[in-house]
């Protein structure tokens, strides 16, 4: 009895032996794993390589642009518009352009285009009379930039409707002013000007919580009084535009009648009670015309 007993012992502490043996020569990995060493603890996993990070940028962009492909059929445009290139460091310096100059010296700028030699265009939309919730999603989901100049006689019957535009996109919508009642400024006296302009910025600063660094006047016509006004009440940059867009055709300041890097387009909060088409028909036009050409849109406050 006695041998037999020691006989089981020396067989059981061989079993643990061989036991202990295989474990210590597989790591202690898990039954199925690879037999490879895990991380201590603590320990981060290996970063990735240039060529996996590049890989998966590409992959991201791939599907970024599958997914605006996706909603530029939804919304009936021919071509999926063109991303716009990072904006610069530092904004361009805005001159007033040749034959838009006035005597006064330290005006605001009155331009048409931005000094870019990126194939960008910018979209401005002026006064605020047609209230399209379309419009508000069509750009939210194409992820299209743009600026509203916005008059108070047209847009105090409805000020949330603007307000929600302005937080419609990551980076937001721009509002700025277009006076209080779009009136042709030059035929007014200095003091009413002011009051239309200054008026405006006030408005503007007390319902959507900024105060306008860009002033449009209304019909594109100012004269000395008018930036100087301006300059007043806070407007450091007046834009005009290059072109203007309808739903049905496009018309041209310049005599090619064709885009250039950094023009600003124009076009109007309109309904098909003023124009032929409605403010989704508009877009849709504008942007095929603009990816046709090989531009894409860019952020005006990123420049100016």
């Amino acid at each position: 009895m006695a041998k037999g007993h020691s006989r089981r012992l020396l067989g059981a502490a061989l079993l643990v032996a061989a036991l202990t043996s295989t474990a210590a020569c597989s790591g202690g990995s898990e039954p199925g794993s690879s037999g490879a060493p895990a991380p201590a603890a603590g320990q981060q996993a290996p970063a990735k390589t240039a060529a996996q990070l590049a890989r998966e940028k590409k992959a991201a962009l791939a599907k970024r642009r599958a997914a605006r492909a996706a909603v530029a059929k939804k919304w009936g445009l021919k071509l999926t518009p063109l991303d716009a290139p990072a904006p610069p460091r530092t904004k361009p310096r805005i001159t007033t352009r040749k034959g838009f100059e006035t005597d006064g010296a330290g005006l605001p700028p009155v331009f048409t285009t931005v000094p870019t030699k990126e194939k960008i265009v910018f979209l401005t939309i002026d006064d605020g009379a047609e209230k399209d919730s379309a419009l508000i999603r069509m750009m939210s989901e194409l992820q299209i930039p743009y600026s509203a100049f916005l008059s108070d006689y047209v847009v105090s019957d409805d000020y949330p409707y603007f307000a929600r535009m302005k937080t419609s996109q990551p980076r937001g919508v721009a509002l700025h002013n277009h006076t209080l009642n779009h009136k042709y400024l030059p035929g007014l006296s200095y003091a009413r000007q002011k009051r239309e302009i200054c008026g405006m910025q006030d408005v503007i600063e007390k319902k959507y919580g900024e105060r306008p660094e860009l002033f449009r006047p209304p019909y594109g016509n100012y004269n000395e009084d008018t930036l100087r006004a301006a300059k007043s009440c806070g407007v450091k940059a007046v834009p005009l535009w290059a072109a203007e867009a309808f739903p049905d055709h496009m018309e041209w300041r310049e005599w090619d009648r064709d885009l250039h890097p950094g023009d600003i387009v124009l076009t109007h909060f309109r309904g098909e009670e003023d124009w032929k088409g409605s403010m989704p028909d508009m877009i849709r036009r504008v942007m095929n015309v603009i990816t046709s050409k090989g531009y894409a849109v860019a952020k005006l406050e990123d420049y100016v």
